[in-house]
């Protein structure tokens, strides 16, 4: 249905593009320094899943809006930085109580993953910038002539999903080899979980404060 050269170039931007660090990068290694690489991981697998809707919603039309619509990306904008900032507070506040977890590198006792996978699912569904690229570079991609053109577009953003959730998890267990170290001192192991939350919280603001301007 698609050319080969088509897959190997979309594959090599989406890798071009991915590997920049970016939200979801600082996302998933705030969260390992604050909680440990099994928290970033399924945070890993719960922003891919959320990018993955976004996929479904590009590919049924509804990315288009968000990408033209001043007002509706503005409101996706806010309510993901906004829950970034509350994620960040949350990691602050409990910075001290990570001193519980030494000996481990999975993060706090009585974490639920379901939860992680929650929020590592909002936080991917409400990345703007996520959304921006679905609706404007992936469709430059699509032969229309083949036709099955919401196919084509599910394929692609499949295909940048998979891509994703290999590299964010590299610097999520990048990241939580770093906390296993800082762990050997309950005030490091403080200090670095506090610095994942500070992370979160600048990045919600970061991207709170830029984007588009028309």
């Amino acid at each position: 249905m698609m050319s080969t050269g088509h897959l190997l170039a979309f594959s090599a931007m989406a890798l071009a593009i991915i590997l920049i660090p970016g939200p979801t990068v600082l996302f998933v290694v705030g969260r390992a320094l604050a909680h440990g690489r099994g928290t970033a991981l399924t945070s890993v697998v719960g922003n891919e899943i959320g990018a993955a809707a976004l996929v479904a919603a590009v590919a049924l039309g509804i990315g288009s809006v968000v990408e033209r619509s001043v007002v509706v990306f503005t409101a996706l904008k806010l309510a993901g930085a906004a829950y970034l900032v509350y994620l960040g507070v949350q990691a602050f506040r409990r910075r001290r109580s990570l001193t519980a977890a030494i000996g481990g590198a999975d993060g706090a006792p009585g974490r639920s993953r379901a939860r992680d996978l929650w929020q590592g699912f909002v936080v991917g569904v409400t990345n703007p910038k996520t959304t921006v690229f679905f609706a404007a570079v992936l469709p430059q991609f699509v032969d229309r002539g083949r036709g099955h053109v919401p196919l084509q577009m599910l394929v692609f953003g499949l295909i940048f999903v998979v891509i994703a959730l290999l590299c964010d998890s590299c610097w999520g267990l990048a990241a939580g080899a770093a906390r296993s170290w800082f762990a050997r001192s309950p005030r490091r192991l403080a200090a670095i979980g506090g610095t994942g939350g500070l992370m979160m919280i600048g990045l919600g603001v970061t991207i709170a404060a830029t984007g588009r301007k028309d």
